[in-house]
């Protein structure tokens, strides 16, 4: 049973972080192998989920050390139908690994929950395809294909799932849709590219407001990730409605573009203090950004400092 699933606790305003680049991280500083990039994978053996468990324990105690809530993310942004098959998983096996992440986190909740820090159960739904290159389906198909992940969220204890790394209207729109079915907020998290815009050349005003239309504005909030704040801060207009629904960030720690981070084969850590203060500049200019997290490229180091930066003990 779902602990906040009828009234998520950072919809109130609390300040939440959230975890980094979780599969980056993994790779490069675990030195785990993560095939197709896929995270999922570790959850069926002892020795994977250890390494997650030892990767999500890197932050959660900056959250319990500052008061503030956390905001926990399944390994399951690639634990969807198409990139199971490219696996070997079948449903069944896929059903399992998606419960499976799920358990792990409860886990996690039950020993680092605080009545300061509480622990949101977040289940992550990627895209169909490259989280870098625009999709082609179109909404009825989009729902149909993740009704599927968020049917298995349905049954558990996440209190939330997230569309994350949306890159296309359709695809955030079918997720939406899916969860508004099966009764399980959700969050759409749209990706740009170094314009502010979509990859399809959409701007991120656009799809936040086609996306509330086409689901009569059931998404809790939105978020932007996969994309450093030099990408997008242009975009954000203050005093725009729109931008008020965008609650959280999770960025990449370099500026490179995505074609840049796909051929590199070295991680880019970018400029740590200086992503803090990026976050501190849009959590000050926009206050409705209070879910804070990274993405690729980042890690604890990262979100520590950007819990100093925007609550300083």
């Amino acid at each position: 049973m779902s602990k906040y699933r009828q009234a998520l606790p950072q919809a109130d305003g609390r300040l939440f972080l959230s975890d980094g680049g979780m599969e980056t991280a993994l790779i490069f500083l675990q030195g785990v192998d993560l095939p197709q990039f896929a995270a999922f994978v570790l959850l069926e053996s002892e020795s994977g989920r250890a390494e997650l468990v030892r990767y999500y324990e890197k932050f959660l105690p900056i959250a319990r050390d500052r008061g503030v809530g956390f905001l926990l993310d399944t390994a399951t942004w690639r634990a969807s139908l198409d990139w199971g098959r490219s696996l070997g998983f079948d449903a069944d096996r896929l059903t399992a690994v998606n419960i499976a992440a799920v358990e792990l986190i409860a886990g996690l909740r039950g020993r680092w929950e605080t009545p300061t820090t509480p622990i949101v159960l977040n289940g992550a739904i990627g895209p169909r395809g490259d989280g870098y290159k625009a999709g082609r389906m179109d909404v009825a198909e989009a729902r149909d294909y993740h009704a599927f992940q968020v049917g298995i969220f349905a049954g558990t204890q996440v209190d939330m799932v997230s569309a994350i790394t949306m890159n296309t209207v359709n695809e955030a729109v079918g997720i939406a849709l899916a969860a508004k079915a099966a009764d399980v907020p959700c969050v759409v998290s749209f990706t740009v590219e170094t314009d502010g815009k979509l990859v399809d050349g959409t701007t991120l005003r656009a799809a936040i407001e086609a996306t509330e239309e086409a689901t009569g504005a059931s998404p809790a909030y939105y978020m932007v990730n996969c994309a450093h704040p030099t990408h997008f801060e242009q975009a954000l207009e203050r005093d725009e409605a729109w931008v008020g629904r965008i609650r959280g960030i999770r960025a990449n720690a370099s500026a490179k573009s995505h074609s840049e981070l796909d051929d590199s084969d070295t991680l880019d850590i970018g400029d740590i203090v200086g992503l803090s203060g990026h976050y501190k500049a849009l959590t000050s200019a926009f206050p409705s950004m209070r879910v804070l997290g990274g993405c690729c490229g980042t890690d604890h180091r990262h979100l520590a400092a950007i819990g100093e930066a925007v609550a300083p003990n």
